[in-house]
């Protein structure tokens, strides 16, 4: 019974070990150039092992709707993961967003307004 009790209490300990590390991008900055049709976006991200505990999913919306999903298998560097879009379809006005999300615990959004087009 002890040692089912160590066990638990090691399992649970690690746990809340990770969850500490674990954390969601600090910020995207995300540029969108109207003469290329180029949307670039940089999700600032720290970690100390960008092979396990990196970007591991980034969303692009338009006005909304989710437009591109794609899978991450590591992060570019300690710092962060830079995504490069090519968005054709995108007008004055419209709503462009860029989710990440970390490959232990938590996401980030941000949304900016086209202003040219």
């Amino acid at each position: 019974m002890k040692r089912m009790a160590a066990l638990s209490f090691l399992f649970l300990f690690l746990a809340v070990v990770s969850a500490a590390y674990a954390h969601p991008p600090a910020d995207i900055k995300i540029i969108y150039d109207p003469n290329t049709r180029m949307l670039t976006a940089v999700i600032v991200h720290d970690t100390s092992s960008p092979d396990s505990h990196y970007i591991k999913k980034v969303d692009i919306g338009l006005n909304g709707k989710e437009i591109i999903a794609q899978e991450i298998s590591r992060q570019d560097n300690n710092n962060e993961q830079i995504v490069s879009y090519r968005i054709p379809n995108v007008k004055k006005g419209d709503m462009l967003s860029v989710e990440g999300y970390c490959s232990i615990s938590g996401r980030l959004k941000e949304t900016i307004t086209v202003n040219a087009g």
